[in-house]
């Protein structure tokens, strides 16, 4: 008997506890959705059944959001941007004074050393020093080490060590579409500027003398950015979004107007690099004018070959094309000759004329492979 009343407790307690768990899920998750329908709210023990409970419907929103502050993404690189301050001299009886008038201008620190990198317009060049402001507040005279008549870079050298030099990003790998940031520095006090935009375009066959035809003396291939006006930040930086800088920003005059676009870091980097070798004295010569062949201009021209460099002028006219006394002439080029290759390498528009030839130190000799008229021939050219 005893084990049957034992039997039936269990029974009662299971059946209430069943009952509890079943009471509670009812109460907090059944009712509250039958009372979201127009047919059960109408009845009042389902309301009061569920006035104590209250339905949350949550909904999480999760945003990955890009970090969208400039300073921050360049807060490393701003530390090597420098303001130049270039100070016109003129000779006043058997002594030097300065002028009224200074330039102001921005450059980077490409060494730890105090090399500073800057575009030719962002200085004055002839008889003026040089006042360098740091990101620390220091000050220091500067040294104009050399001007590169090929990239139009200048390089300038502080008398110190130990300073922020800034990273290169491999500018072969850039393409249209990447963010990027210029920063500027020059104002009246130390302080930097910001501008942010894209790079549109790979410009190959842009050549910075900024005529209408190429010179074998100036660099070919620039960046085309999308900013709307980098007059204070000529010279200084333009950073990617890892911080390294993707170019130096230059400027030409073009038709009355002013083009801004960036020298690649791959160059600023050679041409650095010659700096510091004392080698960019040993620029070499080729002395022609040209136009870079695409197969658009090849198909409206009606030319035979779709790639390589023709010798041109607008007039028609061989000395306009061919400096007199240049290598060049002293080869026997002529206007309609067209430049295949260099040493064995073929020009195409990722190796421009003037590229293959700055490989290459004055004194130098060289084969081109040329077509002209219908015919190959090989030209042994001394640069």
């Amino acid at each position: 008997m005893a084990k049957k009343y034992l039997r039936l407790a269990v029974w009662i307690m299971l059946i209430f506890v069943i009952g509890g768990i079943g009471a509670v899920v009812t109460e907090r998750y059944l009712f509250p959705h039958l009372l979201a329908s127009d047919f059960f709210s109408r009845y009042k023990f389902l309301r009061r059944a569920t006035e104590n409970v209250t339905i949350v419907n949550r909904t999480e929103q999760v945003i990955v959001q890009e970090d969208t502050s400039i300073n921050k993404i360049a807060s490393q690189a701003a530390t090597t941007v420098v303001h130049i301050i270039s100070i016109p001299q003129k000779a006043v009886g058997d002594r030097v004074a300065a002028t009224r008038v200074s330039v102001s201008g921005t450059g980077a620190l490409v060494t730890s050393d105090g090399m500073i990198v800057t575009y030719r317009t962002a200085l004055a060049e002839n008889n003026a020093r040089y006042r360098i402001l740091l990101f620390n507040g220091q000050e220091y005279d500067a040294t104009l080490l050399y001007s590169d008549a090929f990239t139009n870079l200048a390089f300038l050298r502080i008398g110190t060590s130990n300073l922020p030099a800034i990273a290169f990003a491999n500018s072969d790998d850039a393409r249209p579409g990447k963010k990027l940031i210029a920063i500027g520095n020059a104002t009246a006090e130390y302080q930097n500027r910001y501008a942010a935009g894209l790079l549109s375009a790979v410009n190959k066959t842009f050549n910075i003398a900024g005529g209408s035809v190429s010179s074998s003396e100036k660099l070919e291939g620039i960046f085309e950015i999308d900013f709307t006006d980098l007059v204070e930040y000529r010279g200084g930086p333009v950073i990617d979004f890892n911080g390294e800088m993707i170019g130096i920003v230059g400027d030409v005059q073009l038709d009355g107007k002013t083009k801004y676009f960036l020298i690649p870091a791959n160059d600023v980097r050679e041409a650095m690099d010659r700096t510091i070798r004392g080698a960019l004295d040993t620029r070499p010569m080729l002395g022609v004018s040209y136009i870079s062949i695409t197969k658009a201009y090849a198909a409206a021209q009606s030319l035979s070959r779709d790639r390589g460099a023709l010798i041109y002028s607008p007039s028609g006219r061989t000395n306009l094309a061919v400096i007199a006394n240049s290598p060049a002439e002293k080869a026997g080029m002529r206007v309609g000759d067209i430049i295949m290759s260099v040493d064995g390498t073929e020009i195409d528009l990722d190796h421009a004329l003037s590229k293959l030839i700055a490989r290459h130190a004055r004194g130098e000799t060289i084969t081109l492979h040329v077509f002209r008229a219908g015919t190959d021939i090989t030209l042994t050219v001394t640069l």
